[in-house]
């Protein structure tokens, strides 16, 4: 069994395959992976993500986009 520790998902694919994020002029966040966009955060929401982003480490920033875009919310996705 995998290990889980918090450092990516279980598979691996946050380390694979990274999310990436960006704060418009705004204060709205895109978020992005593989170099396409995958959604976008706006409002008060976006002001919340992008301070917890600020505090974060580069892992738990990967989990914190992911969680944002829905991916990997029940763990049972496959590619």
């Amino acid at each position: 069994m995998p290990e889980r520790n918090g450092a990516s998902d279980a598979r691996g694919r946050l380390v694979a395959d990274p999310f990436d994020y960006r704060v418009t002029k705004l204060g709205g966040l895109i978020v992005s992976r593989g170099g396409r966009p995958v959604m976008t955060v706006a409002g008060h929401v976006a002001a919340r993500l992008v301070a917890a982003l600020q505090r974060a480490d580069d892992a738990q920033v990967q989990q914190l986009l992911a969680r944002a875009s829905g991916d990997y919310r029940r763990g049972n996705e496959r590619s």
